[in-house]
């Protein structure tokens, strides 16, 4: 199994709104970024990733899981554009904000903290278990 992390702007897509798409899950639309398309590529059924609001709150605030793998993005006629869907799985119990990321010195090497502005993201399995330590997730889903 491999980890993500999915950034969204909550007020364009909250985790709320995820949660309210159900088992459906939802299309992670509207990236026109390579590197976070070829992340996307490399996803399989059943990945699980963070969901974090990025400039609002800025904190990974629920687990989501990859629930249609790679297809072409329905919001764009362009072939080079695909997503995946995403459903909610779990909220965090507590979010963890980047600032809490960022003061953690196992979480140094990060994405969330070296490539900040990279919207979908991968995450090591170190990582998912420390992020999900801190979030009050322990032992990590």
């Amino acid at each position: 199994m491999n980890y993500w992390l999915f950034k969204s702007e909550p007020f364009k897509w909250s985790w709320d709104d995820q949660k309210r798409r159900g088992d459906a899950g939802e299309e992670w639309d509207g990236i026109r970024n390579y590197q976070a398309r070829n992340n996307m590529r490399a996803m399989k059924l059943g990945d699980k990733g963070f969901f974090y609001h990025s400039n609002e709150g800025l904190a990974v605030v629920g687990i989501v899981e990859v629930c249609k793998e790679i297809h072409p993005d329905s919001t764009t006629d362009d072939p080079r554009w695909e997503c995946v869907d995403i459903r909610a799985v779990k909220d965090m119990p507590k979010p963890v904000s980047l600032k809490d990321v960022k003061a953690n010195p196992k979480l140094a090497g990060m994405s969330l903290v070296t490539s900040m502005r990279l919207s979908v993201q991968p995450v090591t399995e170190a990582e998912w278990r420390e992020v999900c330590r801190m979030g009050g997730l322990d032992p990590a889903p």
